[in-house]
């Protein structure tokens, strides 16, 4: 029995998806699963994630500082 994932999980597998997309590695996920990535791809979408997350709390206090 799977759990359900909290809001944040998804909104990371929503990102993550998204991420996927952009660098054209959708279509490989949908035929062999997330286990079909090489490391470096895998490396490089957990990168983008990072750093998107990273954007997303510094703008956050940028608008509470204003």
């Amino acid at each position: 029995m799977k759990k359900e994932l909290t809001p944040e999980q998804k909104a990371d597998l929503k990102m993550k998806c998204e991420i996927a997309q952009e660098l054209g590695l959708w279509e490989k996920i949908e035929m062999g699963g997330w286990k079909n990535l090489t490391s470096k791809e895998s490396g490089r979408i957990g990168g983008i994630m990072g750093k998107r997350k990273r954007d997303a709390k510094q703008n956050e206090k940028q608008q509470k500082n204003k």
